[in-house]
């Protein structure tokens, strides 16, 4: 820990000195399984409060200890014990098999996490430290679903871009020119980017993943996804025209030149970008949108904050979409769903915390799972590459 510290130093350093904004730093382990012997929640909570302290006194502001793994299910209960002992841990849980299958149990374990962990705090904040995951490799810098794996350790970036679209779309006079403007932003501040990771590389050991370039917003509409999107001319996102717009988007992503890792689409968080927070309160962007886009450029349904009634099995039948549409394209998505205490669709949102946009509660399409869907373990989804 004492050697990661002295690194994210030299690293803030030489980014800031760059011209770069270090917003946070942030740490990843190996998923908690591997640590913890047994679904043993006091070891659990002890493990995550030591990681914790030690992360932070190294200049950390927030550590993720990994998603909890099909193969031990009992885990998924134990998280949001660790929620309510720690401050800056975050979590996931993995719904998907290496073979290429879903496990429902671990669907109904996240879907029981997101339902406890919204009575955590009376906002139903805690969830913004939780995501299911689908698909989704280790490496990736975006928290929740970040997580190490190996022995050497290693760094990446996740950049916060979503102004590069909104500066390359607002200025250019032809679609042809918005694609090559933001093409042409992506890659020289990727070039810049990785001369300095090979140069602490070099100087540390520390082995360079790359950088995530999905776009991320900020609550200003001046570095808004949606702001991006509707410059390009689409009244509102979630009209249609969106889809479109948001593909083109990933395709010019796509086609950049850098060392890539994580997820390098789009970045769709309801609360964490303005104009997506308006849309939503309008009722122009719903969750089934969300999914939608999901289909050919996102990085999933995020910060989507939901009735506080939203029930556990309402909530299985969405993450188990999620699931399957992350295997059938080969994509890596998650869901990061925040049900929120005593409020009902249409109800503002209250939150006090300069990464959000306030909203209004989103209504949730979703009823029990029945049949087969309901008991099964097992569900096998073929890719179609």
């Amino acid at each position: 820990m004492a050697q990661a510290g002295q690194f994210v130093q030299s690293a803030r350093q030489a980014y800031t000195a760059a011209g770069y904004e270090v917003q946070t730093v942030r740490l990843a382990t190996v998923p908690f399984p591997g640590l913890v012997e047994a679904s043993d929640p006091e070891k659990l909570v002890l493990l995550a409060k030591q990681i914790e302290s030690a992360a932070v006194a190294a200049g950390f502001e927030y550590i993720s200890i990994g998603p909890a793994l099909p193969g031990r299910v009992r885990d998924y209960y134990l998280i949001p014990d660790v929620f309510a002992a720690t401050n800056s841990v975050f979590l996931s849980g993995s719904m998907t098999n290496d073979d290429g299958s879903i496990s429902l149990e671990a669907v109904r374990g996240c879907a029981q996490v997101i339902h406890r962990a919204a009575r955590l705090l009376p906002d139903g904040f805690a969830n913004l430290r939780f995501a299911a995951l689908a698909n989704v490799p280790p490496g990736s810098p975006f928290f929740p679903a970040a997580y190490h794996q190996g022995e050497e350790p290693s760094f990446a970036l996740a950049l916060e871009a979503a102004a590069l679209a909104v500066n390359a779309f607002s200025i250019a006079q032809t679609l042809e020119d918005a694609c090559l403007q933001l093409q042409q932003h992506v890659e020289a501040h990727a070039q810049r980017l990785s001369s300095i990771g090979r140069s602490l590389q070099a100087q540390f050991g520390f082995i360079d993943k790359g950088l995530d370039f999905s776009l991320a917003p900020f609550p200003e509409r001046s570095a808004s996804l949606g702001t991006a999107l509707e410059a390009l001319g689409v009244p509102a996102v979630g009209l249609h025209g969106s889809l479109a717009a948001a593909a083109m988007t990933a395709s010019v992503l796509d086609q950049a030149r850098f060392g890539r890792v994580g997820f390098n689409g789009l970045f769709l968080p309801v609360l964490e970008d303005a104009v997506l927070a308006r849309r939503a309160a309008e009722g122009a962007l719903t969750v089934k949108d969300l999914l939608l886009y999901s289909a050919v450029c996102g990085a999933g349904i995020d910060t989507v904050p939901l009735p506080g009634d939203t029930s556990e099995e309402a909530l299985q039948a969405v993450l188990l979409d999620v699931a399957a549409l992350a295997l059938r394209l080969d994509k890596p998505l998650t869901a990061r769903l925040m049900p929120i205490p005593g409020k009902k669709a249409g109800d503002p949102t209250n939150f006090d915390f300069s990464f959000f946009a306030n909203s209004r509660v989103m209504a949730l399409e979703a009823q029990p799972l029945q049949g087969l869907l309901a008991g099964g373990r097992r569900l096998q989804i073929n890719s179609r590459r």
